[in-house]
């Protein structure tokens, strides 16, 4: 008789992946991004435990947007008074702060719960080429996308 495999929290072994985001598109990043983070890459996965491992997104200024979205998405935000609807155009917010694009993008795609808080504090997202991570000897993850 077979049972079916639960990873433990304490069980699960985290490795870290770089992820060069130049050129690629932000809503097929994310996806790809959200399934390492939530660990749906490995086959230990189990839905109730944080299985993911560590993902660093490099180039975060040179993701691109795919038709007229450049110019007709919006970031939306409301500072709960009346009338307090404030609309940021993506191309105003991809040049004043890219690495909160792609968080954005990657946060909506995982789950509404605890566990998405925290399985989103393993992401780290870099404007440019470099990143702080070198003691942890990230593998450089290819993106088929």
């Amino acid at each position: 008789m077979q049972s079916t495999y639960m990873a433990k929290p304490l069980e699960v072994k985290r490795d870290w992946y770089v992820v060069d985001a130049a050129g690629k598109p932000l809503g097929r990043l994310a996806s790809e991004v959200a399934k390492i983070l939530t660990g749906k890459n490995k086959p230990t996965y189990t839905p109730h435990v944080d299985t993911g491992d560590y993902c660093i997104i490099i180039n975060a200024d040179k993701v691109v947007l795919t038709g007229k979205k450049l110019d007709n998405k919006f970031y939306r935000h409301y500072s709960g008074y009346p009338g307090g609807l404030k609309e940021t155009p993506y191309r105003t917010m991809v040049a004043k702060k890219p690495e909160f694009v792609v968080y954005e993008a990657v946060r909506g795609m995982l789950p509404k719960s605890r566990l998405g808080r925290k399985m989103i504090k393993k992401l780290k997202i870099y404007k440019g080429s470099e990143h702080k991570h070198e003691a942890q000897q990230p593998k450089p993850l290819e993106l088929h996308i």
